[in-house]
């Protein structure tokens, strides 16, 4: 490790975002998760646009690429009007 201090700095700066990121990361993944298990389209629905909310702050971060929130999105708006088909 460096002994500048603004290389110290950064280094205290990058683990605290990456912490960040990690976690506002890993809450996204398991909200996908859940709505994946929903079964009714009502309650399916109402939770969708939370999820897609949290994906695209994730994209507006750059935690994860905005082709890959828009692919999340994309993917979970399909299985929640299936869900409404197969009503």
């Amino acid at each position: 490790m460096a002994n500048h201090s603004a290389t110290k700095k950064d280094v205290r700066q990058s683990a605290k975002r990456n912490e960040r990121n990690r976690y506002y990361g890993k809450t996204t993944r398991n909200a996908i998760r859940d709505i994946k298990a929903i079964n009714e389209q009502q309650a399916a629905s109402e939770k969708l646009p939370v999820v897609a909310s949290m994906i695209d702050k994730l994209a507006k971060r750059g935690t994860i690429h905005k082709n890959k929130a828009a692919n999340l999105k994309s993917k979970l708006a399909k299985r929640v009007n299936a869900l409404a088909a197969k009503a």
